[in-house]
């Protein structure tokens, strides 16, 4: 998907009752209310409440966030239902965002100021991706797409129940209800599916009918005299890629291989849809390979064309950034800044502005501020990510794994699928260790003989890092530095530095040399004269590459397929298994956007990533690439 700048919603505040939208020549809402409106409208048109009633989960498609007043009174309603839904998923598209603070002031009286107030705590930075936010523990969901409708219908990965078609005028705003963007809510619903609009213009019900939807004008709320309502009924079912089937969509149980940040994070996404889960380590404790770092940085990252990784490591991020909001973790360093070593401020500056990346985001500081906020004497720019930092990942394990059986000094050797018990696990011996309908792969480097064994084609790669310690150091940086290597305090006195590389290096023992290298990447880092001297000291670990430095989340291909392979989406998998693996270096930012994707692969919930990316990490991209080699 191409990406765009986001260009925030203008807000006339100068009518509190109905507030208007000067690029639109329109009002946000219905001037009997915008409460009244989304009741009347929008539930009552989707038979709501009564049709999430008992269901595990239920999915709304919203095509036009606004204040967000539409989610608020589904939110409030579903809170008021004794008979609800498990699980309530909002998935809202937004070409024009509010700015955080006209949304405060837009729910200043709110009827609903509770929720309200929790929507605007959470609310994410303005940037091109699909933003998750959780209520309620996680059984309240809301999916925000800001961008274009007509790309993020062409990209969002889920199945819908209902759908509240919205927006301004079709008169003012002709894109969001022309017939080739209602066509495309039909790639998403399901058959059943319902539809409530106030649109009753008799081209928007032409439209909706040409897309499979019976259309019925009811009453609408005065003073509109009608409203829309529809039920998806197609005359043929289409059906969903193979490689995009849910892989255990009746599974209450699943055994997750490895107590590191992937399986820690895997466990709590599965845990959030409802599941039970087992974590399976080979050592005594969670967090004792690459995951027992004394600490480790999260960030985002951007280039000038907002590439696949630029927009992957961003959703990662904020990924973390929200997770890390819900979690209290002991050591946590917020903040983070990496030198730019090629460009100079005003092309920084220029690459923020044509990317339209919000300061809440990332920002571009001169040398001068950088220096200032890190305590070093820097000279050279730096990227600032607000939301970025530093953390202990033990911490953030222990935190992500609270509540979580766990089944520890075990070192699964084999996996097997039988049809009646599911996934078996079991140790060299072949004794059965555990077993569950499904499993989640998440064992790092560890695991890699169980991926070879699974799926021999696979290229990954192991590379050995070594940090440093150093007890005392002067001057500490007062956050967290990156660049050519990276530098953070240790909260007491001291510093951590580093990291080596060296792909499939088996060694162990910590190296001289290597502490040379990185006390030379904290000199140069700092802008100090020389290197200082210290006790070698530090840690060793392996991390699991993919080549093209991008994880592996999804289901592994099943064998035997012979169809077109030239797509990941298009290729059948193995029932109940899925990868959450292969985070390199970069565990901390990308473990809880991974697990989130890899529930919703085991669940069939809505993906938290548009499909474009999906495909980018999905473990099947190896074999497309392989079958595209061989036909070039």
């Amino acid at each position: 998907m191409k990406t765009t700048p986001i260009v925030p919603a203008r807000v006339d505040f100068s009518t509190p009752d109905t507030l208007q939208a000067p690029d639109f020549g329109d009002v946000y809402h219905s001037r009997s209310g915008a409460f009244d409106q989304a009741r009347h409208t929008f539930l009552n048109g989707n038979g709501l409440p009564g049709r999430w009633q008992g269901r595990t989960r239920f999915v709304i498609l919203e095509t036009g966030f606004g204040l967000g007043n539409n989610f608020l009174a589904t939110w409030a309603a579903w809170r008021a239902d004794a008979a609800r839904c498990e699980r309530l998923v909002f998935i809202s598209i937004e070409k024009h965002p509010l700015r955080h603070e006209d949304l405060a002031c837009a729910h200043e009286g709110s009827p609903e100021a509770e929720l309200g107030a929790q929507l605007i705590q959470q609310w994410p930075p303005l940037t091109h991706n699909l933003h998750r936010l959780e209520f309620e523990a996680g059984r309240v969901q809301l999916l925000l797409a800001f961008g274009e409708v007509r790309a993020w219908l062409m990209e969002l990965v889920a199945e819908v129940d209902a759908i509240y078609l919205d927006g301004f005028a079709p008169t003012l705003n002709p894109e969001m209800w022309d017939p080739y963007t209602l066509k495309l809510l039909g790639r998403l619903a399901r058959p059943e599916s319902t539809l409530a609009s106030w649109c009753s213009a008799g081209p928007v019900r032409q439209a909706l009918r040409a897309a499979s939807f019976e259309v019925k004008k009811k009453p609408g709320l005065p003073p509109k005299w009608h409203m829309s309502t529809a039920r998806f009924a197609p005359r043929h079912v289409l059906q969903r890629p193979a490689g995009r089937e849910p892989l255990a969509p009746q599974a209450r149980e699943v055994l997750v291989i490895g107590a590191g940040l992937a399986g820690a994070a895997s466990a709590h996404a599965l845990r959030q849809q409802g599941l039970a889960c087992t974590v399976l380590d080979a050592h005594t404790g969670p967090a004792e390979e690459a995951s027992g770092n004394p600490a480790g940085l999260f960030h985002g990252t951007l280039n000038p064309d907002d590439g696949l990784h630029a927009r992957f490591n961003r959703a990662a991020a904020l990924a973390t950034a929200a997770l890390l909001e819900q979690l209290p973790i002991a050591g946590l360093q917020r903040g983070l800044l990496r030198l730019e070593l090629e460009r100079d401020l005003a092309r920084m500056q220029a690459q923020i502005a044509r990317l339209g990346l919000p300061p809440d985001y990332v920002q571009a500081l001169p040398a001068e501020e950088a220096a200032r906020r890190s305590g070093l004497p820097l000279q050279q720019p730096a990227w600032f990510y607000p939301a970025g930092g530093a953390l202990p990942p033990q911490a953030l394990v222990r935190a992500l794994l609270a509540d979580t059986p766990l089944l520890m000094g075990h070192r699964v050797a084999r996996l097997a699928r039988s049809e009646s018990e599911g996934w078996q696990a079991f140790d060299a011996e072949g004794r059965l260790l555990a077993q569950a309908p499904a499993v989640v792969l998440a064992g790092g480097h560890a695991a890699l003989p169980l991926l070879q064994d699974l799926a021999p084609g696979l290229p990954l790669l192991r590379q050995r890092g070594q940090l440093s310690q150093l007890a005392e150091a002067s001057p500490l940086p007062l956050m967290p530095v990156a660049g050519a290597g990276y530098a953070l305090a240790d909260g007491r006195g001291g510093l951590i530095c580093g990291a080596t590389s060296q792909d499939e290096d088996p060694g162990p023992a910590l190296r001289q040399a290597d502490q040379d290298h990185n006390l030379a990447q904290w000199a140069a880092l700092a802008g100090l004269p020389h290197a200082p001297q210290a006790p070698l000291s530090g840690r060793v670990g392996w991390r699991l590459l993919a080549p093209d430095r991008l994880p592996l989340v999804g289901g592994l291909p099943a064998p035997g397929y012979s169809g077109r392979d030239d797509q990941p989406r298009l290729l059948p998998r193995l029932p109940g298994l899925v990868l959450c693996t292969a985070l390199g270096s970069r565990g901390i930012s990308w473990a809880a956007l991974c697990a989130q994707v890899a529930a919703a692969w085991l669940t069939g919930a809505p993906q938290p990533l548009e499909s474009s990316l999906l495909d980018t990490i999905d473990p099947a991209r190896f074999q497309v690439r392989q079958t595209r080699k061989n036909l070039s």
